[in-house]
């Protein structure tokens, strides 16, 4: 079950796919854009500024979601020594880094109008500061340290270290008074938003997902080989 992990069944996945999963995120993106700037209604009380949601929303839960997932690598890493998760990872890194700002930038942009203020020292906010200067440690940990092997052990730790701060950010709305609302989509329960804002918001996740899938996949093979060429496998 493990065949796909090996690095030359991961390059002809790779060489196979990545055209189809590329016009999929052409199609999806056309449609989602179509759908969040000129169907999705104005918000009653923000008016078209709530049309941030489409960006803002979709690039916080994956800049949550890769951690995450970068994490459990981390945990496979130095519990198995599968050196493929390791690759997961470091390829991951970057992609969910530049989401975490994405999330901060746009954050910022719709706090202004909604809240008056660009920036707000509250709980969720300042984790997912927290979760962006975490990122960095990652991808400097592989800058500085030159030997593989303790870079790869040290990033691991990181990733775990960074975990305790993921349900921080994902319950801060509920712990602490904040300016943030709380979650408008529940998986015990049904959204609170309207489907005709919901339907573009969840298109638009697809859309960043599937992005982010095209980006992790181009990294992934750049690391593969490079750790080919350098006869770390």
């Amino acid at each position: 079950m493990f065949d796909f992990f090996k690095s030359k069944n991961f390059i002809g996945f790779y060489d196979q796919y990545i055209f189809w999963i590329k016009v999929l995120f052409l199609s999806l993106l056309i449609f989602g854009l179509i759908l969040s700037l000129f169907v999705s209604p104005a918000d009653y009380l923000q008016g078209d500024t709530v049309r941030i949601m489409y960006v803002h929303v979709p690039a916080s839960w994956l800049s949550l979601m890769i951690f995450a997932a970068m994490g459990v690598s981390g945990l496979l890493t130095l519990v198995f020594k599968f050196r493929f998760f390791t690759l997961v990872s470091k390829s991951l890194a970057p992609i969910g880094f530049t989401f975490c700002l994405i999330s901060l930038f746009t954050g910022s942009i719709w706090g202004q109008p909604t809240w008056g203020t660009f920036w707000a020292w509250d709980a969720r906010l300042t984790s997912m500061l927290v979760l962006a200067f975490i990122y960095i440690f990652y991808i400097l940990s592989w800058k500085i340290i030159k030997k593989f092997l303790l870079a790869e052990k040290i990033s691991a730790l990181i990733s775990l270290v960074g975990l305790a701060n993921i349900p921080i950010i994902k319950f801060s709305v509920n712990w602490w008074n904040t300016l943030h609302q709380p979650a408008s989509i529940k998986l015990t329960g049904a959204p609170t938003i309207h489907s005709s804002m919901l339907t573009p918001l969840v298109i638009m996740f697809l859309v960043f997902v599937i992005f982010a899938l095209i980006n992790f996949l181009i990294r992934l093979k750049f690391e593969t080989l490079n750790m080919k060429l350098n006869k770390y496998e």
